[in-house]
């Protein structure tokens, strides 16, 4: 492995101008065709499996005038206080306002508040769904804008109008909190570096790899229903890693400059072995993320294999296109102060003072016990909340309170009951019953109404071709409260248990019941994905550190620092705390793919820092230091560019907490938070703390298990047989 990476290294050096035409062509090739590319698409939600799907499925081939799983809005009309929404003035508002939204070529059907009774008892009150032809996310901006524009027409009539609904949902965007992460992650390149050109080669070269990451799947959204969302993800990912991963290449490139080798050679070195590094560290987030396959949500299967296409790509751009730079770069990538002192007859004193990272390697080791309890009782402190971890799915009542969205959520749930924002749809299957088919629906609905927690169901509608029927059940609870959940098993029961008396089958369905079996289905997944992801990835660092105490060590750390992550989570955005410091509009249930998609993107991340750090305390080691004298060697050398690139990933991933989009704020707190506690606590207070009380036997491998694990040499022990480094020249 290291063999091949330097080859590939010192080939791009010397043949630079080709390696950055060939990425430089790519990018381009990449952005045309992303250009050209047709709009994002929607959401499509899609589980196969469950009961919501399969009554979807039912629908859509029974009903397919209803447009079941096409996007809805509610119009909320409320008349001044004292006065009736069913008055002559206020009524003929309503009528027209029906009859422009009817017209829109977009809306497949607006039900007439007057015609299904959607009045509030005290008659000020009244609402219009308007079904789109197009699913969430695919409504054209025009038709949103008209929906928004009828609604201010009715409004300038003396009416208080809100509109809310999936229709409105839109494309999350990217904004300044992105390139705020950004600019801090420059500034640290140069504190770190000290210097302006090797500072700009991580950010150039990961926004080479983003590029075409990202532009590859805004390429293929239309031909994979890739939503804007899984571009932004990709984005948010492949920019931290890009940065990272060119970062570990950089330094190790100067640090075989300053041990004497020419340009060439240190960048094969470099490559050779840090770049071995990242090889391995992009392996693990390749299984972290592919691995989100197994959950069986293809929404969540292609968002983890877009971000996991775009931190292949930003591996390759490491290996590649990094060296390449270099070689552009010259000797400007040292800075002026270490071409001074590589130039000046000086010898460094044996007084000078040792490294940050040295001392606090020296710290550690002299008290392991204490360092190992403080860090872990910390962040099992932290994670305490995770235990009362919710999941759920956004709706408009996580909305800013100014929204309009918010406004109609709050409207409806003040005069129709909270579960007038997401009645659940019974589709009743009686096609099988021989004999009296409506009677047979008309019995499924008399158990459904007498069950607690429901407000009202409506009268069956019946297929074109019989035998079935469609009703609509109103919780009297919230779309994402736990009785709401409640009463969808218990429908659900009443159905089953209820089928050998009326014959007919009942499944439940809509937006809130196909939310719930989406938030059931993670997170009855998130247990054998963990098992999947923490396997591969203990065997993949097995081969790479040759022992089973690091891996195991590794994998226990990570599960404390995401542990700790989620319990951040759950606090801030479930429990309120810190919400308004960060623009936390509404608390509620935590996201449903937050918790698994962050536990596969932090376990990646987490095993990057575990294979940069330790690879060099497994280099001193092989090479014949002591454990404890490697240790200290390991952070002497890695400690420094870690943080550096640690403060640069929560940087990037910081930024995103500024977005709107409640899914994408969640996951950029959750990432920068687990970040800094796999960062800072784990790999750099409990990963030598344990190291430090194991000593040998951490590096112990059975001898039958040597013998078959395939040897890599990460350590790149083969390149220093091959150019031992020259002897430092005096001038």
């Amino acid at each position: 492995m290291a063999t091949f990476l330097a080859s590939l290294g010192r080939f791009s050096y010397r043949r630079r101008r080709l390696v950055a035409l060939i990425w430089v062509a790519l990018l381009l090739a990449v952005g045309g065709a992303a250009a050209t590319a047709s709009s994002t698409p929607g959401m499509n939600v899609s589980m196969p499996g469950t009961e919501a799907q399969r009554a979807f499925d039912l629908i859509d081939e029974r009903f397919p005038q209803s447009h079941a799983d096409g996007a809805t809005a509610q119009m909320v009309f409320q008349a001044p206080k004292g006065e009736t929404i069913t008055e002559g003035p206020h009524k003929a508002t309503i009528d027209r306002t029906v009859a422009r939204l009817a017209k829109d070529p977009e809306v497949a059907s607006v039900a007439d508040p007057y015609t299904v009774r959607a009045l509030s008892e005290d008659g000020r009150t009244a609402y219009a769904r308007v079904t789109f032809e197009r699913g969430m996310g695919d409504v054209p901006e025009e038709s949103q804008d008209q929906l928004l524009a009828i609604a201010d027409a009715a409004r300038a009539d003396g009416l208080t109008v809100e509109t809310g609904g999936t229709a409105l949902e839109t494309p999350p965007a990217t904004g300044a909190g992105e390139i705020v992460g950004v600019l801090v992650a420059a500034v640290v390149l140069v504190i770190t570096f000290g210097s302006l050109v090797a500072a700009g080669m991580p950010l150039i070269t990961a926004l080479v790899g983003v590029g075409i990451g990202v532009g590859g799947v805004i390429a293929l959204g239309g031909l994979l229903d890739l939503d804007g969302t899984t571009s932004i993800l990709a984005a948010m990912i492949g920019l931290a890693v890009g940065i990272d991963y060119a970062l570990f290449i950089v330094s190790r490139h100067r640090a075989e400059r300053a041990a004497g080798h020419d340009g060439e050679t240190a960048a094969g070195r470099a490559v050779g072995t840090a770049g071995s590094a990242v090889v391995f560290a992009g392996l693990t987030v390749l299984i972290a993320l592919a691995g989100l396959a197994v959950v069986g949500v293809p929404m969540l299967t292609k968002m983890g294999l877009a971000a996991a296409a775009t931190v292949a790509i930003a591996v390759l751009v490491a290996v590649s296109l990094v060296p390449a730079v270099l070689g552009f770069a010259g000797d400007r990538v040292l800075g002026r102060r270490a071409r001074r002192a590589a130039t000046a007859d000086t010898t460094p004193s044996e007084d000078a003072r040792p490294a940050l990272g040295t001392r606090w390697a020296r710290f550690v080791l002299r008290r392991p016990v204490a360092v190992l309890l403080t860090a872990v009782i910390g962040l099992g402190a932290i994670a305490v909340p995770a235990s009362q971890l919710e999941l759920g799915m956004p709706d408009d009542g996580s909305r800013a309170e100014e929204t309009t969205q918010r406004r109609a959520y709050d409207l409806l749930s003040e005069n129709f009951g909270p579960g007038a924002n997401g009645p659940l749809m019974l589709v009743v299957d009686a096609s099988s019953v021989d004999t009296d088919q409506e009677r047979a629906v008309d019995r499924v609905a008399e158990r459904v109404r007498a069950l607690d927690g429901v407000l009202m169901v409506t009268e069956p509608e019946f297929s074109d071709a019989g035998g079935t029927a469609l009703l609509t059940v109103v919780p009297a609870t919230g779309p994402t409260d736990k009785k709401t959940e409640d009463l969808v098993h218990a429908i659900r029961d009443t159905a089953a248990a209820g089928r050998a008396d009326t014959g007919a089958e009942a499944l439940v369905t809509g937006a809130t019941a196909m939310n719930i079996d989406f938030s059931e289905k993670l997170n009855d997944a998130l247990v054998p994905y963990l098992a999947l992801v923490v396997g591969l990835a203990f065997l993949l660092l097995m081969v790479v550190f040759r022992s089973v105490l690091v891996p195991l060590k590794a994998a226990l750390g990570f599960l404390l620092s995401v542990l700790a992550a989620l319990g951040a989570v759950v606090a801030v955005f479930q429990w309120g705390w810190l919400a308004d410091l960060l623009g936390v509009a509404q608390t509620g249930p935590i996201v449903s793919m937050a918790p698994i998609f962050l536990v596969g993107v932090v376990f990646g991340l987490a095993m990057d820092y575990e294979v940069f750090l330790v690879t060099r305390m497994r280099e001193a080691y092989v090479h014949g230091e002591e454990p404890r004298e490697a240790i200290v060697t390991g952070f002497t050398h890695g400690a420094r560019v870690v943080a550096a690139a640690a403060v640069i990933m929560i940087s990037v991933f910081a930024g995103f907490i500024a977005s709107d989009e409640p899914m994408i704020k969640m996951m950029g707190f959750g990432l920068a938070i687990a970040v800094f506690f796999d960062a800072f606590v784990v790999r750099m207070a409990i990963v030598p703390a344990v190291l430090a009380l194991l000593g040998r036997s951490a590096w112990w491998l059975p001898k039958w298990l040597d013998r078959v694990l395939p040897s890599v040499d990460v350590e790149g022990e083969a390149l220093t047989k091959q150019a031992p480094a020259p002897e430092p020249t005096k001038h």
